[in-house]
């Protein structure tokens, strides 16, 4: 069983640590990452309301379906709420 991390142990931290990298080895976990994903975080009020991702998938797909067609993406962040945060920022 590994021992437990007390409060000497932080205090003798080096402030540089020289790790060897050929020893390293590629993420196994790499490959499963979905590229197309976007990964969004949620306010406290709304995650309350939307608990799954597939409400949140399928809210958006209704909004989207009633959004004005032929706009650009230009028009349609003018539309937006005057108060609503840019989310690219």
């Amino acid at each position: 069983m590994r021992k437990t991390t007390d409060s000497k142990n932080i205090a003798e931290m080096r402030s540089e640590y020289n790790f060897d990298y050929r020893k390293a080895r590629p993420n196994r976990f790499a490959g499963r990452i979905n590229r197309d994903r976007v990964v969004v975080v949620l306010d406290a009020d709304i995650s309350k309301v939307f608990t799954t991702a597939e409400s949140v998938n399928t809210a958006l797909r209704e909004l989207i379906t009633a959004m004005p067609k032929g706009k650009s993406q230009k028009d349609r962040k003018q539309c937006q709420p005057k108060n609503a945060p840019d989310a690219r920022k």
